[in-house]
């Protein structure tokens, strides 16, 4: 019984979780309730993906109303992997924020804090879960609202400022997503995911629908921080709290991506995307230039946040170049570094974390000499550099092996010579901390400051080791990707 109803139990629970953490006045209760929450919602996601791998179409349809004329949650490989990217990182972050989040957010606002990132992560669950055009915009406004409050409430001032720059842009992405849906609500008829996709291609030559697209390209691109709609995301990864930024990092901008790939594949189609509108040849310059030019301004950042932040500009952009070759072997790259990078930043979000827990800074001249006195932190952040840099047995090299081989298989050899010349300026930036780190000469600061909690570095820790399984044996994270690839390509060998 309780499985037929996962994928309402994958929204309810972590909603019922945000209203009642802020009921609750005692920071501890609202932690474990948000714990509890995301656990729930972990649990769910995994049992839809091993449902979905199992050959099931789940199909479930919200008050017994059937699509499209009722809400419909649908399940397949692509968004049950994101599912599980969400959830799966919604716990482990969770766990940090126990420590964390005392030390950097006001403690009479640590209840409210928790109901926001429930409600984040209720937001980005549905909108991965989804089989309706409006709810993906409602449940992106809901993880938006959770988002701007959670970055505001970092204990630097210029939190407040980047929570309303973010703002702004999400609402301007969010107005242009949700003229693209009405758009296309007008020409159809319909809301439903499914049935839009068998509506369009009757109105394929019509200017509304050429307009629709171009509505919610935009609109999705901004959200997701595509090169150069990325303006909001340095200062908002940045200045909000440790736990917030491990969340929004590893989450966030891979939902979007999510939500690309479903229009683009599922509604549009790769034929009308892709054939009819060359959209691979605005991609992949955009992607290139995104790979290049964010990862030489991150070699430049003093403070480590904003280093990593632009890094995952470009990694962003390394998932849109896989998306733009609009091929089983380019989108299985686009999908496996999905997982895979919500893993490295997420790991190297969560090792910045433990620094600032003991230092109160991740400024560059903060971390010298770090090495000796935060050992295993350090070590974690090590580890999650090189998966990034995608040393060999590393989830980073994974993705990367397969973005090189979509590109050969394209006959764009530049390209595949430019994504592995782009690794090497992942390893000038990581270089730059690791030296300080290990051979920079201590501060004054440093003299005193001991190893982060354990209870920081056990979920810091736990992200390293799926770096470092799943570069190993990478064979359950290619077969899904793989079937999430054919997927959206209609069934492709």
């Amino acid at each position: 019984m309780i499985a037929a109803h996962l994928p309402a139990i994958q929204i309810v629970a972590p909603l019922l979780a945000a209203a009642l953490c802020v009921l609750v006045p005692w920071k501890r209760v609202s932690w474990g309730i948000a714990m509890a929450g995301a656990v729930t919602a972990f649990a769910a996601a995994v049992g839809l993906l091993s449902r979905v791998l199992g050959g099931e179409d789940i199909r479930y349809a919200l008050g017994g109303w059937a699509a499209p004329w009722g809400i419909e949650y649908r399940v397949d490989a692509v968004n049950g992997l994101v599912l599980l990217i969400v959830a799966g990182i919604g716990v482990v972050v969770t766990l940090f924020a126990l420590t964390s989040v005392e030390r950097e957010v006001d403690e009479r606002r640590i209840p409210l804090f928790y109901g926001a990132w429930m409600l984040c992560l209720c937001g980005l669950l549905g909108i991965a879960i989804t089989g309706d055009a409006f709810n993906i915009f409602v449940f992106l406004e809901i993880s938006s609202l959770g988002t701007y409050a959670l970055i505001a409430m970092g204990s630097d001032r210029r939190a407040l400022v980047s929570a309303f720059r973010y703002l702004i842009m999400g609402s301007i992405g969010a107005s242009f997503i949700v003229i693209g849906i009405g758009l296309l609500y007008v020409e159809t008829g319909t809301l439903n995911l499914a049935d839009l996709a068998e509506r369009l291609p009757a109105l394929y030559g019509e200017r509304t629908v050429l307009v629709a697209f171009a509505f919610l390209t935009v609109g999705t691109s901004l959200k997701l921080a595509l090169f150069p709609l990325h303006v909001w995301l340095p200062d908002a990864y940045a200045f909000a709290p440790s736990a917030v930024t491990g969340l929004i990092a590893a989450t966030s901008t891979k939902v979007a991506v999510y939500v690309l790939l479903r229009f683009f594949f599922t509604v549009f189609g790769v034929t009308y995307s892709f054939d009819e509108l060359s959209l691979g040849m605005w991609l992949l310059p955009l992607a290139l230039v995104a790979i290049f030019t964010m990862s030489l301004v991150a070699i430049f950042q003093r403070n480590i946040k904003r280093m990593l932040a632009y890094s995952s500009v470009a990694q962003i952009g390394y998932i849109i170049l896989g998306i733009s070759f609009a091929s089983v072997t380019g989108l299985t790259a686009a999908t496996l570094h999905l997982f895979n990078h919500a893993l490295m930043k997420g790991a190297l979000f969560l090792a910045l974390g433990c620094v600032m827990y003991r230092v109160g800074s991740v400024h560059i001249d903060a971390l010298r000499g770090l090495g000796r006195r935060m050992p295993w932190t350090m070590a974690a952040f090590t580890a999650g550099g090189l998966s990034l840099i995608g040393v060999p047995l590393t989830v980073g090299f994974v993705s990367k092996w397969y973005l090189v081989l979509g590109a050969l298989e394209q006959g764009m050899w530049p390209v595949a010579a430019l994504v592995l010349v782009t690794s090497t300026l992942a390893v000038v930036y990581i270089w730059r901390v690791v030296e300080a780190v290990y051979f920079g000469e201590p501060s004054a600061r440093a003299d005193s400051v001991s190893e982060a909690p354990l209870r920081l570095l056990v979920p810091t820790w736990a992200l390293i080791a799926a770096n470092l399984y799943f570069g190993i044996d990478a064979s359950l994270t290619t077969n899904v990707a793989g079937q999430a690839a054919r997927a959206l390509l209609g069934g492709a060998p």
